[in-house]
């Protein structure tokens, strides 16, 4: 069993004594800066001078300079802005400004794996990374709770990298689920690998070619829809609290047995092959560098993937049920 380390294994003093920049303030940046400031630490956001997020930062109380002008005000620097456009908003607004005895964070560690992202030897840089998106990392720090995270350090110029990064993990709540030691390597591509083969592929995926096999058969769409949708989040929360046992425990046994025989059929032999494949180009980069040129393209697949999810039988039904349903809010 791996170890992992707790509120009682870190020292709070050492990020309370510094100021931090969060660069970025999407799902990731505004719950690290609320976190950290509810903790006690000196929090400042560095964001484009023309970044929709400044008004939004500004009344949450936060004082928002220039990227540039953050890293230059900062002791610790974390990078919360997406993966792709990071690696230019490092080379124009960060790698200038950057002195040494500075610590680099990161909240993912796509760009030090992939070295789009190459930082100078005087400085620290490590990697924080909450298990679960911003929102979730809030919400599990305002009930008292937190997100565990794994932590890693890439270079400790200082000698004191990975002490700071512990104390940075307790000021956004984590260390009081758990902190887990990896390298950048390790949770670059078993983090890439969980979403597309698994959390965001792989589940999505069956839950639209299931629901469109029940319409097709002839079902009501709206069965449809509970059945292979609507369902999921309360089976998502049984594997969450328990595992795959726990799961099978609290389900009818029709359930259980079917399940077993099912599950056989659908992640067969040629599943796994996929499995490996996606996981060798995540390995060798090649997601990567599809990914970044994706972005230098101007997203056009992206948007057709985006624009054609909404069209899917289980998503209109989904809307319109949603609408008549008291008990669910309707996602903005």
């Amino acid at each position: 069993m791996a170890d992992f380390l707790f509120t009682q294994d870190v020292n709070p003093e050492i990020i309370k004594s510094k100021r931090v920049a969060i660069i970025g303030y999407g799902s990731q940046g505004h719950a690290h800066a609320l976190n950290l400031r509810d903790s006690g630490v000196d929090v400042i956001v560095g964001l484009h001078e023309t970044s929709q997020s400044i008004a939004k930062a500004q009344e949450q109380g936060f004082t928002v300079l220039t990227t540039c002008q953050a890293v230059r005000e900062a002791d610790v620097i974390m990078m919360c802005t997406p993966d792709v456009p990071m690696a230019r908003i490092y080379a124009a607004d960060v790698a200038p400004y950057l002195r040494e005895g500075q610590a680099l964070l990161f909240a993912h560690g796509f760009n030090i794996r992939y070295k789009t992202i190459s930082p100078p030897d005087f400085i620290d840089v490590a990697m924080v990374s909450p298990k679960g998106p911003g929102p979730g990392l809030r919400a599990e720090y305002l009930a008292g709770r937190g997100l565990p995270a794994l932590f890693a350090v890439h270079q400790d110029a200082t000698g004191n990298a990975q002490q700071i990064a512990l104390s940075y993990a307790w000021g956004i709540g984590s260390a009081r689920a758990g902190l887990l030691k990896t390298t950048f390597k390790e949770e670059t591509e078993t983090d890439l690998f969980g979403e597309q083969a698994v959390l965001c592929g792989g589940i999505p995926a069956l839950i639209a070619a299931g629901a469109q096999t029940l319409i097709d058969a002839g079902y009501t769409p709206e069965v449809a829809y509970f059945e292979c949708l609507h369902e999921t989040r309360l089976i998502v929360d049984l594997l969450y609290r328990g595992g795959l046992t726990h799961m099978n425990r609290m389900i009818s046994e029709t359930a259980e047995w079917g399940g077993y025989l099912a599950g056989q059929r659908l992640v067969t032999d040629e599943t796994r092959t996929e499995m490996k494949k996606i996981l060798s180009e995540i390995q060798s980069g090649e997601f990567a560098r599809e990914w970044i040129a994706e972005n230098e393209s101007g997203q056009k697949r992206m948007a057709e993937f985006r624009a054609a999810t909404p069209e899917l039988p289980v998503e209109k039904t989904g809307r319109e049920l949603r609408r008549v349903i008291p008990v669910i809010d309707e996602a903005e």
